[in-house]
């Protein structure tokens, strides 16, 4: 079936929603009116983890127009919506594939990623970063469909050409697969119009008033989350294990507030003790932590890893947006209160994982135990097992030696300004007062991932000042994070005798 102007109704209103916006607005009217009031909102600034998305998505848009080497790209730069669509207009007229093709009808401006000629009309290709195809590529596909139907242009097909996870580097699979979506675009295509006509709307009007819901972390977290959401310590967003999913479950049923949960609805030992910390502002320590801290003696070492994580793979075996360890921070006890520190951070764009696993390997050779925080650091040390097989015997031994503090701490001691979270950033300051990250540039690990594939694979682009400088904020935040497992352990060890 083709689709045409004839199939997209009947009503006209002058350009101005973006695609984008179109995708904004059909998770949330208000986010689309601030995206259009407030384009300077700090919240829309991009950060850099998220501009590293952004960059990241144009180069999986390039690698894909690079299977079609014969294609024209509608150049954006310096060019009108005007000048784009005449462009287009013009590039319809051979056969062969067009990149970034800009058209507008009914209110919408769309530029399709790809469009390829199969002789009986056009296939509409929508190019996405993610390992997978997801419901929402559908809905951004469909609108794509409609405006470009609505054009004149006959659409044979919809796909969305996504990263495949069966993919490892370098080249086992294709780095790119195509999912055929057209009947479930063609499905959405009656909801469409409607959807448009209100955002027009909106965007004409006041501030919309939306409640808060799933919405506002579906499909994605809604950069206004503080603006909307509550901030008091004692919402109910705020209690132990409960996300935007079960928040929002909670209001529907008036649950505000973690005062507000029902009696009969018994919370568990973690949301008691949090509760009991709140009621009585006041640190909780359950007896059962002296027991629970039995395990962490000997010769205690003290480890964490940073990764990179990158959309194209880089280093052999990768997959799309695989995790791979980068960088360590190792503190050591010598058993008299004194520590050494051990630290790697890779240089350059070569595959470092062996480096790594040599030199942690030789770090931690005399610890009995070797603390962690979370259980992150054992699953990098399995798949290094795999990525370093000349090394999986001393890998392995050494996975065998990890411990995880963050079960005893949320087993045996809450904070109220732990705020329902036992991130180490959230639980260090309120246990041990005298350390924070408040001092550091990094402050969380995305930002770090970030930064080391920046100095790793663009360095050359880099002011050796800069370079410097990012290594030295990144050595100091994965120090601060071994530093932290340190200090913790020696307030639970306090609060365990008291």
């Amino acid at each position: 079936m083709q689709l045409d102007a004839a199939h997209c109704g009947g009503f006209i209103r002058p350009v101005s929603l973006s695609k984008s916006l179109f995708v904004a607005g059909t998770q949330c009217h208000k986010l689309l009116w601030w995206k259009v009031h407030e384009p300077l909102a700090k919240e829309l600034q991009p950060d850099k983890v998220l501009q590293d998305r952004f960059d990241q998505g144009a180069q999986v848009g390039g690698l894909a127009r690079d299977l079609f080497p014969s294609g024209e790209l509608i150049d954006a730069i310096g060019r009108s919506h005007e000048d784009r669509i005449r462009l287009t207009e013009e590039a319809l007229r051979g056969r062969h594939p067009i990149f970034e093709a800009a058209f507008e009808a009914h209110g919408v401006y769309v530029k399709v990623d790809i469009l390829l000629n199969d002789g009986d009309g056009w296939r509409l290709i929508e190019v996405k970063s993610a390992s997978s195809q997801k419901a929402e590529h559908v809905l951004d596909a469909a609108v794509q469909l409609f405006v470009v139907a609505a054009s004149g242009v006959a659409v044979t097909a919809v796909e969305i050409m996504h990263l495949n996870k069966e993919f490892s580097h370098p080249d086992q699979g294709p780095l790119l697969v195509r999912a055929d979506v057209t009947d479930a675009a063609r499905a959405l295509l009656p909801r469409i119009p409607p959807m448009i006509a209100s955002q027009l709307t909106v965007m004409d009007g006041p501030l919309p008033t939306v409640a808060i819901g799933e919405h506002c972390a579906d499909p994605r977290d809604c950069p206004f989350m503080d603006r909307c959401w509550p901030q008091n310590s004692d919402h109910i967003s705020k209690l132990y294990n409960v996300g935007v999913k079960r928040a929002s479950a909670h209001m529907r049923a008036g649950v505000h507030t973690v005062w507000d949960l029902p009696p009969k609805k018994k919370p568990s030992f973690t949301e008691q003790r949090q509760l009991k910390a709140m009621k009585e502002g006041r640190l909780i320590v359950e007896p059962t932590l002296s027991k629970a801290l039995e395990e962490f003696g000997g010769r205690l070492g003290f480890l964490d890893f940073e990764t990179i994580s990158r959309a194209v793979p880089v280093w052999p075996g990768m997959a799309p947006w695989g995790p791979a360890p980068a960088q360590f921070s190792y503190h050591q006890a010598d058993g008299k209160g004194n520590y050494t520190h051990a630290k790697f951070l890779a240089e350059g764009p070569e595959d470092c994982r062996p480096e790594l696993a040599r030199q942690m390997l030789e770090a931690t050779a005399t610890s009995d135990r070797i603390v962690t925080y979370s259980a992150y650091e054992k699953t990098q040390i399995r798949a290094l097992q795999q990525s370093v097989p000349s090394l999986r015997a001393e890998l392995e031994g050494l996975e065998h030696k990890l411990i995880d503090l963050l079960p005893v701490v949320r087993d045996n001691v809450y904070h109220p300004d732990f705020q329902g979270s036992f991130s180490i950033k959230y639980v260090l300051s309120p246990m041990v007062p005298a350390l924070t990250y408040h001092d550091l540039v990094i402050v969380n690990g995305l930002v770090a991932s970030v930064e080391i594939a920046r100095l790793l694979f663009v360095a050359q682009r880099i002011a050796d000042e800069e370079r410097d400088r990012v290594r030295k904020d990144l050595l100091a935040y994965c120090e601060r994070d071994t530093w932290a497992m340190v200090k913790l352990l020696e307030r639970l060890r306090e609060l365990a005798v008291t």
